[in-house]
């Protein structure tokens, strides 16, 4: 009967937390809920539910004794939903911080055995055993010369150091992707600017940890001024590069000549700016080709932004018609069937313009506008050409191809026997006489 009341119990205290994370989840709309370490993607998979759930059964286990239960099945239930919350605290923060490290894989797994592991030893009881034995165990190679056996830490403290050093890394790297993804929903503030905050932050939170833990550790702080030197040293000459371009990412983030959305140019690649790092820019191609560009060469190469200051692109194309074509009416007819091109602004209007007397026919260039530059030129360019061809087919005006006159001239005509010339006579004999050509001698 104990165990069926301890039973209910639980199932009630899972059942409220379930219905207490959903209630919890509707009402928090989050647009980035895939990261969210509270909720997770459903409602039992986030840090909130784990949470809950401990909470609660805490509480039955307080209750229990005053109803003359002996809360056998809480005393297992508790190690594990605390076992639970620490995978699920350690798991969410870091694919929230690192979604894509093959790190962040090997390093859950490794939490969860010793969480689990720690678990099982509480209940089975070996647990205080196991601190015991490891606190017994001293390690002088990393006390101080000179230290006296009281200040050799043990085992049980290092490991009690990497776990308070740990979550607290753990703690900062959820507040900075709090930070990180409550910055980069707001609308108030430019994209790029929200960036340049958010990558701040999240170094300065970083740097925060880090001291802290150092701080935890024992470690005197104020010894490690000769770092500051060491680490300007080692800027100045083997980190020049990885340097310029953390600098020149904030350069570009805060003076805004380069912002998230824009369609540039870069060494002869197009495409639009899909995230700007604090290392390097990404710029994703019109075919989903991406390439990664250092952030000093944004700096120091020319780049070509389509949409800086004004999003609004002209494009060109050219077509060629008879000569004899009355242009003055053709002119206007082209502009107003350009107009009707979809993509095409109106205003500035398009444009036509005889460009080139060619060998073959009139040479017109047509321009126009756009204001959409991250959808490609070549559609709209087909577009607009397609309208070209339909109205000069509609006016019976031909676009000539190359003509070429090609002129023959007959070779002279070989000689024949009876036209050849007689064959040069002779030299004569002494006192013999010649006849004069076409005579024959008596």
């Amino acid at each position: 009967m104990n165990a069926l009341i301890e039973l209910g119990l639980l199932l009630a205290c899972l059942g409220l937390s379930w219905l207490i994370v959903h209630n919890v989840g509707k009402r928090v709309q989050s647009a980035d809920q895939q990261r969210s370490v509270l909720l997770g993607r459903r409602v039992f998979d986030g840090l909130l539910f784990p949470v809950v759930a401990l909470l609660l059964a805490l509480g039955a286990r307080r209750l229990m004794p005053l109803i003359d239960l002996s809360p056998a099945l809480f005393k297992v239930v508790i190690p594990v939903l605390m076992s639970l919350v620490l995978i699920r605290f350690v798991a969410r923060v870091l694919r929230a911080a690192f979604p894509n490290s093959l790190g962040t894989r090997l390093l859950e797994r490794s939490v969860s055995w010793i969480a689990w592991l720690g678990s099982i030893l509480w209940i089975i009881g070996l647990l205080p055993v196991v601190l015991d034995e490891l606190d017994s165990y001293r390690l002088p190679w990393i006390a101080a010369k000179g230290a006296r056996p009281s200040e050799i830490p043990t085992v049980l403290d290092v490991l009690q150091a990497a776990l308070q050093v740990g979550l607290l890394m753990i703690v900062v790297l959820w507040l900075s992707s709090a930070i990180e993804s409550r910055m980069l929903r707001g609308k108030s503030v430019d994209l790029s600017m929200r960036k340049i905050v958010v990558n701040i932050t999240r170094t300065a939170l970083l740097a925060l940890g880090a001291l802290l833990a150092l701080n935890m550790l024992g470690l005197n702080l104020s010894a490690l001024s000769w770092l500051g030197g060491a680490v300007g040293v080692g800027l100045g000459f083997g980190l020049q590069k990885i340097t310029s371009n953390y600098v020149s990412g904030f350069m570009i983030l805060a003076e805004r000549s380069l912002r998230i959305g824009d369609m540039v140019k870069v060494d002869n690649f197009e495409g639009r700016i899909s995230d700007i790092k604090t290392r390097y820019t990404v710029i994703r191609a019109l075919n989903g080709r991406e390439a990664i560009v250092p952030n000093e060469s944004l700096i120091t190469t020319r780049v070509e932004n389509l949409s800086l200051a004004d999003p609004q692109v002209y494009v060109s194309t050219v077509v060629q018609v008879a000569y004899g074509t009355d242009l003055d009416a053709l002119f206007p007819q082209l502009v107003e069937d350009i107009k009707r091109v979809p993509r095409v602004l109106s205003e500035p209007a398009p444009s036509v313009t005889l460009s080139n007397f060619a060998a073959d026919g009139l040479e017109l260039t047509i321009g126009f506008w756009i204001s959409d530059p991250h959808n490609g030129q070549g559609g709209v360019r087909s577009e607009v050409n397609l309208a070209i061809l339909r109205l000069l087919n509609r006016l019976n005006i031909d676009i000539p191809f190359p003509q070429r006159v090609v002129r023959t001239v007959e070779a002279p005509a070989a000689p024949t026997a009876s036209t050849s010339p007689a064959p040069r006579a002779e030299a004569a004999a002494p006192g013999a006489s010649t006849a004069p050509s076409g005579q024959t001698e008596a």
